[in-house]
């Protein structure tokens, strides 16, 4: 009878438990939910945007387009086929971008695309360090004083660097 009593007793006492860690998991899902960042779930004005303008015109050999929406982003291109039929032919285009960041800082970007590469300017772009004094003086001397390289610039192909070497020393 003691055996009987001990093993509903233990088997009561698990139950027990095992119903407060029922409630225990339940209560911590539920604070895991409160506490959730759903902010990037939840739909920015930026998404009921309008298309205010849009205009393209596109032939053969050039092209442009232009929009505006109510979000106030704005952009235009206009690109053009340059010597057509050459084995050098290549588009040129120019082109803006306009948006405000989401800090409120207005972006503008004016750009070339040419056989230069994608060359964007604007404001908000960083621009490299200057270039230190005594790298400009190397470059300075070597364009004007080092000797000639053998192919007879003063280009640093690395003869002429070698030359320059010798010379200081």
């Amino acid at each position: 009878m003691a055996n009987a009593y001990f093993i509903i007793t233990v088997t009561h006492r698990l139950l027990t438990l095992t119903h407060k860690m029922k409630s225990f998991v339940a209560i911590l899902a539920v604070v895991a939910v409160v506490a959730a960042d759903v902010s990037h779930i939840v739909r920015s004005p930026e998404a009921d945007a309008q298309v205010l303008r849009q205009e393209a015109d596109v032939l053969p050999d050039r092209y442009s387009y232009s929009y505006e929406t109510s979000n106030g982003i704005a952009g235009q291109e206009s690109g053009q086929l340059k010597n057509a039929g050459r084995e050098d032919e290549a588009i040129e285009v120019q082109g803006s971008n306009q948006y405000t960041a989401p800090d409120g800082t207005p972006i503008q970007i004016t750009y070339v695309a040419n056989e230069f590469g994608y060359q964007p300017q604007g404001s908000h772009l960083p621009t490299p360090p200057p270039i230190p004094e005594y790298i400009q003086r190397s470059l300075e001397y070597t364009r004007n004083v080092a000797p000639p390289t053998k192919t007879g610039d003063r280009s640093s192909d690395g003869i002429g660097i070698l030359a320059i070497a010798q010379r200081l020393g």
